[in-house]
């Protein structure tokens, strides 16, 4: 079982602090650094210092980090233009030496949307399918050919389809829990899908659901990876566990039923649960960027259990 750190620096972080943290991802062992993609916290946070842009950070990352692979759970498709995305992704891949990888979604949250100004459109899934579309068509284009796009919401005339990421492919990563729509897009363009807050059950449903939709589109479905993303609250005691559910304000029993809550041994008996669900790799959401601690603790005592 693959294990990322996943941060959320909207509810509170400045760059430093996600340095810190990406740092200490590398030193322990991870496999890789993520982050979501939002410009206003949520829930009872305050959001200070102010939010961080993914993909600024990210670049920023891309130099002073060495291993970790680097990328986002989700990048919005409202906050930028493909075409645009497509240039900084690929350019964050070659700061970094090929280690980026895309997780693009539609975009949900309408109120950071009202607050710094961007459109929220209402055919979000269908501009996410143009997005998908513009952004792996620039990358695959030949240098030297050009690429043209015609869309609905989209179009481009004539472009160099430059530059080039670093490696042959960026991963693309699709995920939630639609029923349909979600898994086709998977199908078409993903090499990993996430399913994020979900409990075993839900999980195995929608990976049955987006191998369904693979098959159908003509893919093995073996060529994805499949994934999760669960906030974690790791503790070597119940005070402990407790002390950490305190500082990111959730109740613990709720984050027993849909976390990783508990001792090493409760969280990796949690984790077999997803891996016999179909998850070959778990994004834990570090919500108190502050305490590296936790980390050092999965990486020490679950980690070698889920060899």
């Amino acid at each position: 079982m693959d294990l990322r750190v996943f941060t959320e620096p909207q509810q509170g972080a400045d760059y430093a602090t996600l340095l810190r943290v990406a740092k200490a991802t590398e030193d322990l062992g991870y496999s890789a650094f993520f982050r979501s993609d939002h410009y206003l916290h949520m829930g009872s946070a305050d959001g200070l210092p102010g939010p961080t842009d993914a993909w600024i950070t990210l670049a920023g990352l891309a130099r002073e980090t060495e291993r970790i692979r680097l990328g986002t759970l989700m990048t919005a498709g409202t906050f930028r233009l493909p075409g645009v995305l497509a240039i900084q992704v690929a350019q964050v891949d070659q700061m970094s030496g090929g280690r980026v990888e895309l997780g693009l979604g539609a975009g949900w949250y309408a109120e950071e949307h009202a607050a710094y100004g961007i459109p929220f459109p209402k055919e979000k899934l269908a501009r996410l399918e143009e997005q998908l579309e513009v952004v792996t068509g620039l990358w695959r284009t030949p240098v030297g050919e050009r690429f043209d796009y015609d869309g609905r919401f989209y179009q481009l005339s004539d472009s160099p389809a430059l530059p080039k990421p670093a490696q042959r492919k960026v991963p693309v990563l699709v995920g939630g829990l639609g029923a349909k729509r979600t898994p086709a897009l998977a199908a078409r363009f993903a090499d990993e899908f996430n399913v994020p807050f979900a409990l075993p059950g839900d999980t195995e449903r929608q990976f049955a659901r987006v191998r369904a939709a693979a098959e159908e589109a003509g893919r093995d479905p073996s060529e994805l990876v499949y994934s999760n993303a669960l906030v974690i609250c790791a503790g070597r005691s119940d005070a402990e566990v407790a002390r950490r559910a305190e500082a990111i304000r959730r109740d613990v029993d709720q984050l027993r039923e849909n976390g990783l809550c508990g001792s090493p041994g409760e969280i990796v008996e949690r984790i077999g649960r997803y891996r016999e669900a179909g998850s070959e790799r778990i994004y834990l959401q570090l919500l108190d960027l502050s305490d590296l601690d936790q980390l050092e603790l999965i990486a020490t005592e679950v980690r070698p259990q889920l060899d």
